[in-house]
């Protein structure tokens, strides 16, 4: 469905977006993550035929949208992060206005639309007297007017309280069912939920790729463990814990009061809780917790994308 080939971006000498290939399939949700400046939006941007690639190609459905923007552009629907939308208008009338430019039946797309994005209630308002969580949905409906192949949408949340943050996923989820969608955002909770694949893009370049399950499996091996313990200082239990094998360190941490608190690093996918309990009971100590904390998608995130941040 969208297949970029080589891409670049220059800015003078500036290269926001290098050498980037990648293809997204009909029905896949996918997350493009990236620090601030990492070549997300630019990225975004060209697949929605906004900017053209320094280098490279961009396909829509086999086609390159240099060479067929006008049918390309019309099998997608984009929303950028803070969506252009006329605050003096009513709802009604500005989805009916979207679907005249768009050159669709505004009144047989604007009422489903509008049930869909959940909006009924408010069509008769203002858009400028909407929650900026009804805003972002009066975006969506922009967005999905034209009944388009594939979503494109750059931090959908951005701003949203938790119910509407909430209510704004479902209704993703919802869409995603029958289209194509591309999602930025800074929220790695929000791609566990929601996206199939993350594509992570750090200084321009694509540093990984690969099914939201299986991300924190291959770029993140690394697990730890963290006790809390009574009857003993920290020093006791790190000499206690440093023969153990598969250990690879040790940390102090924040415990309860009383109790000597560390982090215990493995090495690989080593696990050595059965003998981190063994040397415990064993010095007649008492374990008040264990507990196996194994990379997040954000501790993966940060380790690919550690100094990455571009101007």
């Amino acid at each position: 469905m969208i297949e970029i080939e080589h891409v670049s971006r220059l800015y003078d000498s500036f290269k926001a977006v290098d050498d980037v290939s990648f293809s997204v399939r009909k029905g896949e949700i996918v997350g493009l993550l990236g620090p601030n400046g990492a070549g997300k939006t630019t990225t975004m941007r060209m697949i929605t035929g906004f900017l053209d690639p320094t280098f490279g190609t961009v396909r829509i459905d086999g086609r390159d949208i240099a060479e067929d923007p006008k049918d390309s552009k019309r099998k997608i629907g984009y929303m950028p992060e803070s969506a252009p939308l006329y605050g003096d208008m009513m709802v009604a009338d500005y989805l009916a206005y979207v679907a005249r430019v768009q050159g669709v039946d505004g009144a047989a797309k604007v009422p489903p639309i509008a049930k869909q994005c959940g909006l009924e209630e408010v069509m008769h308002k203002d858009i400028s007297a909407l929650s900026r969580g009804y805003r972002q949905r009066v975006g969506l409906a922009h967005a999905l007017i034209h009944d388009p192949e594939i979503l494109i949408l750059d931090e959908p949340t951005s701003g949203l309280d938790p119910n509407q943050i909430i209510e704004v996923r479902n209704l993703i989820k919802e869409i995603g069912k029958t289209r194509t969608v591309i999602i930025s955002t800074h929220i790695l909770s929000e791609v566990e939920m929601l996206c199939d694949r993350v594509i992570i893009i750090s200084r321009g370049k694509i540093v990984a790729d690969s099914p939201t399950g299986e991300l924190r499996e291959r770029y993140g091996h690394r697990s730890a463990l963290r006790v809390q313990v009574s009857g003993c200082d920290p020093a006791a239990l790190k000499a206690a814990t440093a023969g153990i094998k598969g250990i690879a360190g040790f940390a102090k941490a924040e415990g309860e009061e009383g109790l000597t608190a560390a982090v215990l690093s493995f090495s690989g996918d080593a696990d050595a809780r059965a003998d981190v309990f063994a040397a415990v009971r064993d010095r007649g100590w008492t374990l008040y917790e264990m507990t196996i904390e194994r990379n997040s998608l954000e501790d993966v995130f940060r380790t690919l994308t550690a100094g990455g941040e571009s101007k």
